[in-house]
């Protein structure tokens, strides 16, 4: 199929390289990005909205003085090198603001050429009869949330998932949650307002992605900014109820006032709303002011909707998939029932802004016709059910797996995989081949030596700190 017109869906990091890629590189009739919020740069956009503003919000789970935890070159679209920070050498790593500055810059020209329509919100997307493409209902709040149609020959789904919070199955957490007494970590802002409190802070590790909301490393991060005004006035820690010591990959500092603790089976609530901890191992922490939650977030594209064997319309997630995640897709990419909608970046990986370029350039090159993938759907449904084994038969091996070894996360397998999704591009566009980064074992381990220098600039960071007070 070759499409002619091409809707991308989301103005963070994913969707923006999309929009350039298939305008550059596919030379499509129209393509066009629409984003739900007013102005792009998704995760990394925190947004200040202004008094009187009526119209909805879909705030970041970013907060004030954020700072990555990826390197320049690894966050650097092709022809678009990430700028060094001025922190470099001592804290080399992009803080949110120079982040949502280089994507801004990147999008630049596409606002300016009318290409990205802001304040449009997506709430169907419905697959058309007989090839036909898409229709797509949305939102426009440019004109006070009026609702519209639109047909797309294709559509591309580049969006975060932080509607779709992860709560843990705890006996006892939804009481907690009628009393707001306990919080999923995207709502974390500060420690302003939890100073003096106990804490208990339940933590799934996962390894940072374009969602960096579930990364380890935002968890320490928020552990070390509480403690630091808490420990000032009491001196109870903040609990981390773990599985597991966090991977090495996620870099954090040592802190006396964070002490961990096994998985909590369950929770009850007093009468003066001072929570108890049951833990795994029969331990009972009792006086929790509140209970924190970083179990991340799920992909659910709700707003999916594709024609059934009666042509009927359903729901992309009917029935829920098991294990759960965006379900019948080629290489990650393209819908094996109908390859005219795609999803860029639907997986977590090390290095999502590399990764998001890579897909979204082989999306382009096969839309064109000039990478051949699988003419049935049959066969496109093979690399989803080959990889589904392939996880099983490798937790089957492990005890006590993480929860990351499961179909939505690439990890061990970013390299194998970038490697085969760079080699379709290069053999259809040979000249690509120095533009897009180079996978392999050699360029998995310098990714790694981030980890150390992570290390270094939190200990610089913590240092600074000392010297300002």
């Amino acid at each position: 199929m070759t499409p002619k017109r091409i809707l991308v869906i989301g103005g963070g990091p994913a969707g923006l390289v999309s929009l350039r890629n298939l305008t550059d590189r596919g030379q499509f009739e129209h393509v066009e990005l629409v984003e739900r919020r007013d102005d792009v740069g998704g995760v990394w956009y925190l947004d200040d909205p202004k008094e009187g503003d009526t119209k909805p919000r879909w705030p970041s789970p970013a907060y004030p003085g954020l700072v990555g935890n990826v390197l320049p070159e690894f966050l650097s679209f092709s022809h678009f090198p990430f700028p060094e920070p001025p922190s470099t050498p001592h804290q080399p790593f992009p803080t949110l603001s120079e982040t949502y500055d280089y994507l801004r810059a990147f999008a630049d020209p596409y606002l300016k050429s009318g290409h990205i329509r802001l304040n449009t919100e997506i709430t169907s997307v419905d697959e058309l009869p007989d090839g036909a493409g898409w229709k797509v209902t949305f939102n426009d709040w440019n004109v006070g949330g009026e609702s519209r149609q639109e047909t797309w020959d294709a559509v591309v789904v580049a969006v975060g998932w932080y509607d779709n919070l992860v709560w843990p199955e705890t006996e006892g957490l939804d009481e907690l949650r009628a009393k707001n007494l306990a919080i999923h970590a995207k709502w974390w802002r500060g420690a302003k307002g939890y100073e003096g409190k106990v804490c208990s802070y339940k933590l799934r590790i996962a390894m940072s992605n374009h969602q960096s909301a579930r990364s380890g490393y935002r968890e320490c991060q928020f552990l070390q900014r509480y403690c630091r005004p808490a420990s000032a006035h009491r001196q109870d820690p903040v609990y981390r109820s773990i599985r597991r010591p966090a991977f090495p990959g996620f870099p954090s500092l040592p802190n006396e006032h964070i002490k961990d603790v096994a998985p909590v089976t369950k929770y009850s609530l007093g009468p003066d709303d001072k929570i108890t901890a049951t833990l795994k191992d029969g331990t009972i922490i009792s006086d929790i002011d509140t209970v924190f939650i970083g179990t991340g977030y799920e992909p659910y594209p709700k707003y999916v909707h594709l024609l059934n064997e009666n042509k009927e319309l359903q729901s992309l997630m009917t029935p829920p998939p098991t294990p759960h995640r965006i379900p019948s897709l080629h290489r990650y990419i393209l819908n094996a029932h109908n390859p005219s909608l795609a999803f860029i970046c639907s997986t977590m990986c090390y290095t999502p802004f590399t990764i998001g370029d890579l897909q979204s350039t082989w999306l382009a090159l096969a839309w064109r016709g000039e990478i051949v993938y699988p003419q049935t759907a049959e066969e496109r449904l093979v690399f989803e059910r080959d990889r589904l084994k392939a996880i099983a038969d490798w937790v089957a091996t492990l005890d006590n797996p993480s929860a990351l070894f499961v179909y939505g996360v690439l990890g061990a397998y970013e390299e194998e995989y970038a490697i085969a999704l760079k080699e379709d591009v290069v053999k259809a566009c040979p000249e690509l081949k120095d533009v897009l980064p180079e996978w392999s074992e050699a360029r998995t381990k310098h990714r790694e030596t981030m980890y150390p220098v992570k290390f270094k600039s939190l200990e610089w960071m913590r240092d600074q700190s000392k010297v300002k007070n």
